[in-house]
This record gives C-alpha cells, sequence and structure tokens, in this order.
C-alpha cells in the first residue's frame, strides 16, 4: 500500500500540471521552505557565533572554577594546600585571591568598586594581564593597581599620575581604641595600567596585589575570600569536587564559570530560544504556502483519483499518496534550503564575506551539529502536521464519492 502510495506521489511531485497557476503555486511553496529552512539554520549559527564571541570576554575574565567557603567571607589557606591542590593531575594552576568591596576617591570624584587582590602567578589561571588595553599589568612590588576603563573614565585617573594618588577606602573590622575617631582604613596606590573587556567588568573592578588588600582589610597572610583554579577541559564540577573536599577541614563550595555568570548565560539562553521561536513562526508561515498547494493540487486531482480509484486503490491509499506528496515537498525544500544554510555558513566561517559594520571584524558563525538536528525536527515535525492537515478528510471524501 505505501509502495504504491509513494510511487504516485513521486510522480506527482516532478511532473507539471496541465494549469500554469498550480505549478506556480507549488514552485512558490517549494521555494519558501527551501528559504525558512536556511533562514532559521543560519540565524541559529549567527547566534551561535554571538554568543561564543560574547562568553569569550567572560571567559578571558573568569577562572574556569572557584572555590569559596560555605560560611563566612574568608578562609586560611596553607601553602601546602596549595601545593597539594597544584599537583592533582587535572588542574592545571591555582591561585588564592582577595575580593572585597572599597571606596575609590581620586580628587574630587568618588566610586564604589570591588578589589580584587591577587598573587603573581594569578595570570596563569585567567590571562588577565593580556586585556591591559593602557599601561602595564601589576608590579607586584608596591601599592600599584590596575583598573577598568570605566572607573577610570568615571574617576578621572591618568596612567602613572604621580601628583595624584587613588585613595582606597574600606570599613575598620578591629575594634578601635575610643580615641581613635576615624573608622575607616585607607590606603594610596598607583594606577598602572587600565583593562578594558566590556562596560559593566570596566566599571566593577580593581587589581592589586595581595599584600595590600591583606593590609587594608586587616587580614591574616594566608586569608583569603576564594581560591580560582583552571583545570583541563573534560574534568567537570562533580568530578572536581570528589577531589577537592576531602583536602578542606572546613566546607567548601566550588562554582564553576557558568555558575559566576548565571545571569548572563540564562539571558543568552532566552535570547536562543526566542529567535528560535521567532524563526519557527517563518516555517510555519511556509509551510501555509504548502497547505495551499496541496489543497490545490488534490482539487486538480480528483479525477485522476477516480480512474485510480476503479483501478483498485482504497481510501487510505489516495489519502497517503497526498500525504506523502506534502511531505515530499518539505523534506526535499528542507534538504536543499539545509544545504545552502551550510554551505552559506561554512564559507562566512572560512572565507568570511560579512563583517560587522564599521569594522574589519568578520561576523561570528558557528557550525554546530546541534543546530543541524533543531532544524531537521523542527522542519520534520511542522511539515508532517500540515501535509496531515492539508489531506485531512480526503479519504473519507473518496470513500463517499465511492458509495
Amino acid at each position: 500500500m505505501f509502495a504504491f502510495s509513494l510511487k504516485i506521489a513521486w510522480r506527482y511531485f516532478f511532473s507539471k500540471s496541465s494549469q500554469t497557476v498550480i505549478n506556480r503555486i507549488n514552485s512558490f511553496a517549494f521555494f519558501m521552505v527551501v528559504v525558512a529552512t536556511a533562514s532559521l539554520f543560519i540565524v541559529l549559527s549567527a547566534f551561535g557565533g554571538l554568543k561564543e564571541f560574547g562568553l569569550s570576554f567572560s571567559e578571558s575574565f573568569d577562572p574556569d572554577y572557584e572555590i569559596q567557603p560555605q560560611q563566612g567571607k574568608y578562609f586560611i589557606i596553607s601553602d601546602s594546600l596549595l601545593q597539594q591542590i597544584e599537583s592533582l593531575p587535572e588542574v592545571i594552576a591555582v591561585a588564592p585571591q582577595i575580593e572585597e568591596k572599597v571606596f575609590l576617591s581620586y580628587e574630587q570624584k568618588n566610586q564604589v568598586a570591588f578589589l580584587k587582590a591577587v598573587p603573581p602567578n594569578y595570570t596563569r589561571v585567567v590571562a588577565v594581564d593580556s586585556l591591559i588595553a593602557l599601561g602595564e599589568w601589576l608590579s607586584f612590588e608596591g601599592a600599584d593597581v590596575v583598573l577598568g576603563f570605566g572607573i577610570a573614565g568615571n574617576l578621572g585617573v591618568g596612567v602613572y599620575d604621580y601628583t595624584t594618588f587613588l585613595n582606597l577606602t574600606v570599613p575598620k573590622k578591629k575594634k578601635q581604641a575610643l580615641l581613635d575617631q576615624n573608622p575607616f582604613t585607607q590606603r594610596a596606590a598607583l594606577t598602572v595600567g587600565l583593562y578594558q573587556i566590556n562596560e559593566e567588568l570596566d566599571n566593577k573592578y580593581v587589581f592589586s596585589r595581595l599584600e595590600l588588600a591583606q593590609d587594608l582589610l586587616e587580614l591574616q597572610p594566608n586569608e583569603y575570600s576564594s581560591l580560582v583554579l583552571r583545570t583541563s577541559s573534560k574534568l567537570t564540577k562533580e568530578n572536581l569536587s570528589l577531589l577537592l573536599k576531602p583536602l578542606f577541614r572546613q566546607p567548601v563550595r566550588i562554582i564553576s564559570r557558568a555558575e559566576q555568570n548565571t545571569a548572563l548565560y540564562k539571558m543568552l539562553n532566552m535570547e536562543h530560544l526566542a529567535i528560535y521561536f521567532i524563526f519557527t513562526l517563518v516555517m510555519i508561515v511556509a509551510l501555509f504556502n504548502v497547505v495551499g498547494a496541496l489543497i490545490m493540487m488534490i482539487i486538480d486531482k480528483k479525477a485522476q483519483m477516480k480512474i485510480v480509484q476503479s483501478m483498485g486503490a482504497t481510501s487510505r491509499e489516495v489519502y497517503l499518496i497526498f500525504f506523502i506528496l506534502g511531505l515530499l515537498i518539505c523534506i526535499v525544500g528542507g534538504g536543499v534550503g539545509l544545504s545552502l544554510g551550510v554551505l552559506l555558513v561554512l564559507l562566512q566561517s572560512t572565507f568570511p564575506f560579512i563583517y560587522v559594520p564599521g569594522t574589519s571584524l568578520a561576523y561570528p558563525v558557528v557550525f554546530a551539529a546541534e543546530n543541524l538536528l533543531i532544524v531537521i525536527g523542527t522542519l520534520l515535525v511542522l511539515g508532517t502536521l500540515s501535509t496531515a492537515w492539508a489531506s485531512r478528510g480526503l479519504g473519507k471524501e473518496m470513500r463517499n464519492q465511492t458509495v
């Protein structure tokens, strides 16, 4: 039964109708399926490229994993524990850091920022020194700091300005004598460099060496707010937890890069879902043309279907003829559109021909098998539903005509 219906549908797919208007409707329906399929794949690939490009900035600033104490803001980490962690085969580098909110003042301008104090080997974990746009990275010899371009712009700070120093202020944590009326601790620092990543981060962090923060915050020499790790790409959070938690005497929590940027990842995932639904609607509109073309074909071939029935074909076989015909339009049109989309994406990724307006930066795209599966699955589901809806009641109508 299926083989007979497939053979007839295949002939109808390649043959032309005697009426020119039906041929044009069929051609337009096929063209719309090609365009909708190619558009969906290209847009998903382009968004994947933009997502990867956007995350590359956070990946250049955030570590693979961060270890924080479950209770309190700080914990004491011995040098031997750091060596134990770094000796693990899955850990490439580990560095302690101190992060605390500070009040910045420069001449008559003020701003609140986060002080991120790091050791010299911090750049083995996060290559933040490569993000310096002006000046130099920390020397780790004095009270020098590196600011984001946003902070420097807000305060009017210049690099290596020895006439006026940047002041870092925090509330005192230890009880002071009654005669000491100043509840704040303040340290002066020299700006030696400016980093540039994105607007949010450029307005958030100030880098310094660990000793400056420990002095400012009145911390012990081995007291830190967290440890940052660079690990092998195959290491999962669960496996890392099994490796690290036995080494700590106090409970700690491990935060992955995605968890460090939950808002960013949620936003990107929501945008990805929104784009998918928008272009799925475009595909639905394109499939309405297939429905119209299929209905016109059913009307055009009614006389031939009576002949087919007189030769012994059942009403179910007649229904399958047009159902398979609709699927052929969707599958072949989708195949052509997907091939065109893949070709354009591969050309853009290999030999860029579309650039971001006003720049020499090639528009980023990512060829992913996941996008192929999404497009194929969407086309098959929507194509099956649309052809089934267009062919509905055909078998019953043919049975009534036979009776």
